[in-house]
C-alpha cells in the first residue's frame, strides 16, 4: 500500500540499540508491560518526546480526575479525530480489557457513532470540540460539559490528554507505527 504521508527514516530502537535515558525508558516499559510497544521504540528516537509523553500520560491517568472508562473515552475521541490507527487499537484493547468501557460505548467510539451513555457522550463531544476548535469551545459547549457533571478542572485535564495524544498520534503518523500483536485484535482503519 502506498501512503501519501511522509515517513521518517529513523529505525525502531531496542534497549540494546540505545543508551542512557532512552535505554532506561525502554527497559522500564518492558518490565511494566512485558514488551516494548512499537510506539515507544519509535518515539525514543527523541528521548525527550517519549519522556514527555510518558510523564503526561501518567499524570493524566493518576491525577486527571476521570474514571478509567472516561479516560479511554477522551483518548479514543482524540485518536479517532487524528486518525491514529495505532492508538485506536491500543486504547480499544485497554478500554475493553482494563478500563471496562461498556461494549456499546467502545463500539460507538470506534465507529464515530452516537454514544449510548449521556455523560460519556457529553465527555466525548466536549473532547472533540476541544480538538476541532484548537481549545476554543463556545460558552454553550463548555456549559453543556459542566451540565453533564464535569468541572472546569476536567476541561484543563482534557488539554493535558490532547497534548499527550498529539505527541503519540503525530509521531505514529510520521513513523507509520505498526500495531503491536497485543493490539491486533482491535485493529482500526480511518
Amino acid at each position: 500500500m502506498t501512503s501519501s504521508i511522509a515517513t521518517l527514516n529513523l529505525p525502531s530502537q531496542t534497549a540494546d540499540s540505545t543508551q542512557g535515558k532512552a535505554r532506561e525508558m525502554l527497559e522500564t516499559a518492558r518490565a511494566r508491560l512485558g514488551f516494548v510497544p512499537a510506539m515507544y521504540a519509535n518515539m525514543v528516537n527523541s528521548p525527550g518526546l517519549l519522556e514527555t509523553y510518558l510523564l503526561g500520560y501518567e499524570r493524566f491517568r493518576q491525577d486527571g480526575g476521570f474514571t478509567q472508562a472516561e479516560q479511554e473515552v477522551v483518548f479514543l475521541t482524540i485518536s479517532r479525530f487524528h486518525g491514529c490507527t495505532y492508538c485506536m487499537a491500543a486504547h480499544s484493547m485497554i478500554g475493553e480489557k482494563m478500563s471496562k468501557v461498556p461494549a456499546p460505548v467502545l463500539e460507538a467510539l470506534r465507529k464515530g457513532a452516537a454514544i449510548p451513555d449521556a455523560k460519556l457522550a457529553a465527555l466525548s463531544a466536549f473532547t472533540h470540540t476541544m480538538v476541532e476548535s484548537r481549545g476554543t469551545p463556545s460558552p454553550e459547549q463548555l456549559q453543556a460539559f459542566r451540565a453533564a457533571g464535569y468541572s472546569d478542572r476536567h476541561a484543563l485535564e482534557i488539554v493535558l490528554a490532547l497534548a499527550v495524544k498529539t505527541l503519540s498520534n503525530f509521531s505514529n503518523h510520521l513513523m507509520q507505527t505498526e500495531v503491536d500483536p497485543a493490539f491486533q485484535a482491535y485493529a482500526w482503519a480511518a
